[in-house]
């Protein structure tokens, strides 16, 4: 359940910066005060770390088992 909540959030930071790599637009920033708003920096920290959970996924073995 965890991975899946880390890819969310690194599918709207990747989302997010497309916004910002099309039409120089940050959703993040604009609905919650600005790129410095303490709330923003939140956001972005939390899909940072997303983002460095999900490394993880690359090395681990892709075989499911259910109990």
């Amino acid at each position: 359940m965890f991975d899946k909540i880390c890819l969310i959030l690194i599918i709207i930071g990747a989302l997010n910066w497309g916004l910002v790599g099309l039409f120089e637009f940050d959703l993040v920033a604009w609905a919650f005060g600005g790129a410095t708003a303490i709330i923003s920096r939140i956001i972005y920290t939390v899909i940072a770390l997303a983002g460095i959970w999900c490394i993880s996924l690359l090395f681990r073995d892709r075989a499911v088992t259910r109990d």
